[in-house]
């Protein structure tokens, strides 16, 4: 049966575990320049509606040296649901590639696209969620921390597409999980009560950034204006007045918490120089473990473990 890559909560607490050691096994081999090509003679389609360069350039690279030819498709080759209907372009693709990942700005294009492709479809990104970004950030605290247990993250900003991933994933795993936002940008309500519901995990909705990120473990946070948003950002600047996370706001922190952010970071608005380059911040491995993960993912789905 065709498993795709949506959503994290697609995949089972166990299964998550299992993709994140497999992750593990697959940058070690890389680390060591092991000529392993599970890939080889496989093509990946790269559909991107909103441009990225940690996403094309770790797709791209990590499908290369898995040994297989990562196809990359601007928005201008594939203006999905505007020139073609998603459901003709996801079943012309899968006849010519062995997976599809797909950047895209309407979360129910990505959705139609699992729906009618007969290969794995992975989700890496759009203004819904970023589950990709999500498992490098769990395989990126595992191997700063060297467990998971006792997690508390408090997230700091817009309650976008990465506070949903985060919601998604305390579905499945056990975490304290806190967002402090203005009123205004909160997190989609019909998420957070998922989350609640599932049961293992503890959820806040806060506005008081300090009150968010005491005893936490990991600060996090994203820009303020999120692709497609940033005609709102002088608007914005004002609203988020108090939610930037600097000296002070990780000192209020666990003395040994990090700091991280998805990029890229506009230094000087969401977070400080002096925090992304502090002793606490991970951002670079984070950005590493992209790659990673994603290679993961696509040996799980594919069953090339």
């Amino acid at each position: 049966m065709k498993r795709d890559f949506i959503h994290v909560d697609d995949l089972t607490s166990d299964e998550i575990k299992t993709v994140l050691s497999l992750a593990q096994e697959v940058k070690a081999k890389f680390q060591r320049r092991e000529d392993y090509r599970p890939f080889e003679n496989q093509t990946l389609a790269m559909i991107f509606a909103k441009p990225s360069a940690r996403t094309r350039i770790s797709f791209e690279t990590g499908f290369y040296r898995l040994g297989g030819h990562a196809i990359y498709l601007n928005p201008q080759d594939i203006e999905i649901g505007k020139r073609e209907a998603v459901k003709d372009v996801a079943r012309v693709i899968s006849r010519y590639n062995d997976l599809i990942t797909a950047r895209l700005f309407d979360h129910a294009h990505i959705q139609e696209l699992a729906a009618f492709a007969t290969v794995p479809v992975i989700n890496a990104l759009t203004d819904y969620n970023h589950p990709c970004q999500i498992m490098a950030d769990m395989l990126t605290i595992l191997e700063t921390r060297g467990h998971l247990e006792d997690l508390k993250i408090a997230y700091v900003g817009d309650g976008n597409n990465i506070v949903h991933s985060w919601l998604r994933l305390a579905a499945r795993l056990p975490l304290h999980f806190v967002c402090a936002c203005p009123p205004d940008y909160t997190p989609d309500a019909a998420t957070v009560q998922r989350a609640r519901d599932a049961g293992p995990s503890t959820i806040e909705i806060l506005h008081d950034p300090l009150a968010a990120v005491r005893d936490a473990e990991v600060v996090y946070t994203d820009v303020w204006a999120s692709m497609g948003r940033k005609h709102e950002m002088e608007v914005r600047q004002k609203h988020f007045q108090g939610f930037q996370v600097d000296s002070r706001l990780m000192a209020a922190a666990r003395p040994s918490a990090i700091f991280m952010h998805c990029l890229p970071a506009q230094r000087g608005l969401e977070v400080t120089d002096a925090v992304m380059e502090s002793p606490a911040s991970i951002v670079f491995a984070q950005a590493e473990n992209r790659m990673h993960a994603q290679n993961a993912i696509m040996l799980f789905l594919t069953g090339r473990t």
